[in-house]
């Protein structure tokens, strides 16, 4: 009797885990940030989603040249060689655990509903460091129950907030969202430039479809349909609770929240949503913080094992969780939420999320020049010469909207990272 072949998952339920991917923090945090701007920030997440696409059919195509994609490293180094990669890499991994540190953020932001204590900076400085270890120590456990963990998350988590979704229309009030179209007093233009980064956080997973093509059905069809749908997906959710959220709740308001999606189910369903929105929401970031600690501490371990990171990251455990490396990780989230700490949650969670950006467009512009440039052995077709240029447009953009400091300081943390690496690595 023949062995039997594991099922491969289709375009549909692809697309979804593309799209769950993306659909985290920034969904429950985003609106306060952008509220200090105004509701002009729907053009920038009708532009972040169209770059979004552009990567997505770079990273799509990425896939059908390596159909064990798993790593940055098997795009990169065909194409610009070790230290690219090395780059590439490490920059993705170092982004994905700042960006746990975002998560947190959120997470505690509307967990402080929830419980007797007082909402002030220290406070949630416990709490974010808290929730850190206590996601590390599930982690220990092995990859197979935070993904339960997870997807028992992702259900509880999204129903609550899918309700305000699709009643929060009839208190929607265009004259509150005309008001607060653009209070940030400078031009239109520059709202929509300067907002792409914060928005782009949202997008931040859009790689996971190519990430995945072993285990997709017919990967060359499908994997660029569930990438592209799965963008598609999570940019008509934000844009869609951004707006609404901005016409019910005045800008202002809106702003100074650390749960701003409480708040609003607070304005249409009275004090009694409060505390259902906040646990939702709360339980959907831990969730997504528990699942993005396992891939820090999984391409943590691709990296050492590909000489990128100390031995010490590549250690795994029976189990499979890679206990040290995640050590490392929780200490380093810990200490970056001290660094990062900001009198709002929302001022905290820009300040991460920019970070976040920054370095993982490394990622993204390697992806775009691996497909521009080709491989020794392979000459790029015109198709993808236009996605890798596409790609690269896309990450000008990024970068172009990235505060000068947070800018220059990723830069720096790049060059000091290659040049220990070329002095410490091991080859």
């Amino acid at each position: 009797m023949s062995a039997s072949v594991p099922r491969k998952i289709g375009p549909v339920l692809a697309t979804f885990v593309v799209a769950n991917n993306m659909i985290g923090s920034g969904f429950f945090l985003l609106p306060a940030t952008l509220a200090k701007s105004g509701g002009v920030t729907a053009l920038s997440w009708l532009l972040g989603t169209v770059l979004a696409m552009m990567l997505g059919g770079a990273f799509a195509r990425l896939a059908r040249h390596h159909p064990d994609l798993e790593s940055q490293d098997d795009y990169v180094r065909p194409s610009l060689g070790r230290d690219a990669s090395f780059l590439a890499t490490t920059m993705y991994w170092v982004s994905s655990w700042i960006g746990n540190n975002a998560i947190a953020v959120a997470a505690f932001g509307y967990l402080v509903i929830l419980l007797p204590i007082e909402d002030s900076t220290g406070v949630r400085l416990a709490g974010q460091v808290a929730l850190i270890w206590l996601m590390f120590a599930l982690n220990l456990m092995g990859p197979r129950p935070i993904a339960r963990f997870q997807s028992m998350c992702v259900v509880l988590g999204l129903l609550p907030v899918a309700a305000i979704l699709t009643a929060g229309w009839a208190y929607f009030d265009p004259e509150v969202y005309r008001t607060a179209w653009n209070v940030s007093g400078t031009s239109d233009t520059a709202v929509v430039l300067q907002s792409l980064a914060p928005i782009f956080w949202a997008f931040v997973g859009l790689e996971t479809g190519a990430m995945v093509a072993g285990v997709v059905d017919d990967p060359d069809r499908n994997v660029p349909r569930a990438t592209l749908g799965g963008i598609a997906i999570a940019g008509v959710v934000y844009l869609t609770s951004s707006v609404l959220m901005m016409g019910i709740v005045p800008a202002s308001q809106l702003a100074q929240s650390s749960a701003p999606f409480a708040m609003v189910a607070g304005e249409m369903f009275g004090p009694w949503a409060v505390p259902v929105i906040a646990a939702a929401a709360a339980l959907k970031a831990t969730g997504t913080l528990g699942g993005w600690m396992l891939v820090s501490g999984e391409s943590g371990a691709r990296a050492a094992q590909r000489g990128f990171l100390p031995a010490v990251f590549g250690h795994l455990r029976p189990n499979g969780s890679a206990r040290n490396g995640l050590c490392i990780i929780a200490l380093s989230m810990t200490l970056l939420a001290f660094l990062t700490l900001s009198p709002t949650v929302s001022g905290q969670f820009e300040i991460l999320i920019e970070m976040v950006v920054v370095l993982v467009v490394v990622a993204y512009a390697a992806a775009g020049l691996s497909l521009l440039l080709g491989t020794p052995g392979r000459t790029p077709t015109r198709r993808e010469r236009m996605l890798g240029m596409g790609a690269l447009l896309a990450c000008g953009l990024l970068v172009y909207s990235t505060p000068v400091q947070t800018l220059v300081g990723g830069l720096v943390f790049a060059g000091l990272a290659w040049a220990a690496y070329r002095g410490f690595g091991r080859r």
